[in-house]
């Protein structure tokens, strides 16, 4: 069992910036990559990032490149999602989840693990 805690979530204003914090824990040697995902109210769970253990290589969906971006620490096991220009269409729950194997990233079917989510809110 791999167990993900997300933490940094908040209100902030349109063109701020906020800083997301996903730690792992148990048996994270199974895990391959870890990814961030959002949920706003009516509307499905969309891809938002993703980064691989082993040989780093990071991936964006396309509505947070160049806004957004994801970073690890080995460490601490633990996975970042810096958020910056946000726009109040940023405004989601955002899901921590970690994956085994490599590959379809952006694929929400593929994570195996997922966290309790953590609320953030852009206002304009």
């Amino acid at each position: 069992q791999v167990q993900l805690v997300e933490s940094g979530g908040g209100l902030v204003q349109a063109g701020g910036s906020l800083r997301l914090s996903c730690a792992a824990s148990g048996r994270t040697f199974s895990m391959n990559a870890m990814g961030w995902f959002r949920q706003a109210p009516g509307k499905e769970r969309e891809f938002v990032a993703a980064i691989r253990w082993g040989i780093v290589s990071t991936y964006y969906g396309d509505s947070v490149k160049g806004r957004f971006t994801i970073s690890r620490d080995n460490a601490k096991n633990t996975i970042y999602l810096q958020m910056n220009s946000l726009k109040p269409d940023d405004t989601a729950v955002y899901y921590c989840a970690a994956k085994r194997g490599y590959g379809d990233y952006e694929i929400e079917a593929r994570y195996f693990y997922w966290g309790q989510g953590t609320q953030v809110t852009v206002s304009s």
